[in-house]
């Protein structure tokens, strides 16, 4: 699949500090000693609505991380998928009276076209669900020679136990499980299952439903499935993981990555990840920002309205990535506002000293990606008088490591 255009990243200096960054596996700092290829996995989006803010910040997220890295020499194999095939988005194309097809292309090319305003680094490899069905069903494969699959009625199951690890990357307890397990996509109570937390692997074709031939019937994937297949298609595994980082939201951790963590176990024998990273979510007026609730903030929208689409990064920027918050409506004017006062600053023919604001940028970004503390640097350092900086090394560092372009 098409991801979107790459943007120009200037030559900065060499970041040689290794990136330590939290993994909820591991419920604390994982450091990533400095090497020539990192390997990342980041969930994509299903494409039934427009790119809103929390995805916005997830993606932004592992932008800083990709941006680090190459700031090291390194090179990065990015891979994200799409769930361009999955209830949510035959329900969303059922309620608006359209074909499923034509919505997901529709928001797909919308959430292309908002990544690019963000100067979101696109993937390596960028693949639909659709397209990597050979895949997933050759990985169903594999787990049913393992002894970890299997029927219910048509349909296929992985038996989470099969993974003696299972639950160790959400760390929650069995009872949490259930919940959440009920509320995002699973089926706890359906007759015939081993185990309530057993995960769909292929459904087995209802009427009404498009549907895909395979030598397990005719059918489609379930979710998790998705991710390790495409997963194991475009990684290279090293002796003990398969990829550095699995990353997405928070609302990821279960029963998504958790799921997909145990079934590539069983598929390969190594961990998924080296570190599960997940980004925080975002709320507006006290609640939580969710399709259900209908208090999306689209970036789309906010771009339609004047806002600069630098803004909406630097405003994302000055929140911690792992700390739930609410979003404040007038977050993109105070952000405007400081950019045009740095992008004022950069163009003077002395500026305040620079090199010690470089080096706490890189430090800052290094320590668990801590944005929100360079971004409160910047501007002390923009409120602050002297001689003897640097204009174009300090934008050429907030450009390549922070993905800010300023006007010149």
């Amino acid at each position: 699949m098409k991801s979107w255009p790459t943007t120009s990243i200037p030559k900065v200096a060499k970041a040689i500090k290794p990136l330590t960054i939290y993994s909820t596996e591991q419920q604390g700092l994982v450091e990533f000693p400095i090497k020539s290829r990192y390997q990342m996995y980041v969930c994509g989006i299903t494409p039934y609505d427009a790119t809103h803010l929390g995805h916005a910040a997830t993606y932004l997220t592992f932008d800083l991380i990709h941006r680090f890295w190459l700031a090291q020499g390194a090179s990065v194999n990015f891979i994200q998928n799409i769930t361009d095939i999955d209830d949510p988005l035959l329900e969303r194309a059922n309620r608006d009276g359209v074909d499923w097809k034509d919505l997901a292309h529709s928001q797909i090319d919308l959430f292309r076209s908002d990544m690019e305003m963000l100067r979101i680094l696109p993937p390596t490899h960028y693949e639909g669900a659709v397209d990597a069905i050979p895949d997933v069903v050759e990985a169903i494969a594999t787990l049913d020679e393992k002894g970890a699959v299997y029927d219910i009625d048509a349909d296929k199951y992985f038996a989470v136990h099969s993974d003696e690890n299972f639950g160790g990357e959400s760390h929650l307890s069995h009872d949490e499980m259930m919940t959440i397990f009920a509320e995002r996509g699973g089926d706890p109570k359906r007759n015939g299952k081993r185990d309530p937390l057993d995960a769909l692997l292929w459904l087995a074709h209802r009427d009404g439903d498009p549907y895909w031939p395979s030598r397990y019937g005719n059918g489609r994937p379930g979710w998790h499935i998705e991710c390790a297949a495409i997963a194991l298609k475009f990684a290279e595994p090293s002796q003990d993981y398969v990829i550095d980082i699995q990353g997405g939201g928070k609302d990821l951790i279960f029963p998504h990555h958790e799921m997909s963590a145990s079934q590539v176990k069983v598929l390969t024998g190594k961990k998924f990840a080296k570190a599960y990273v997940h980004a925080a979510l975002i709320g507006l007026d006290g609640e939580k920002m969710s399709k259900s609730k209908g208090n999306l903030v689209f970036v789309s929208k906010l771009i339609e309205t004047g806002v600069q689409p630098m803004a909406i990064r630097w405003a994302l920027l000055k929140r911690p990535y792992c700390k739930e918050y609410m979003w404040q409506r007038n977050e993109t004017t105070v952000a405007q506002q400081e950019l045009d006062a740095l992008a004022a600053k950069l163009s003077r023919s002395q500026i305040p000293p620079t090199e010690s604001l470089i080096a706490q940028i890189y430090n800052l970004l290094a320590d668990d990606l801590k944005s929100d503390q360079a971004i409160a640097e910047i501007n002390s350092w923009v409120a602050s008088q002297g001689s003897g900086g640097n204009a174009q090394a300090l934008r050429d560092v907030i450009d390549a490591l922070l993905g800010v372009v300023l006007p010149a």
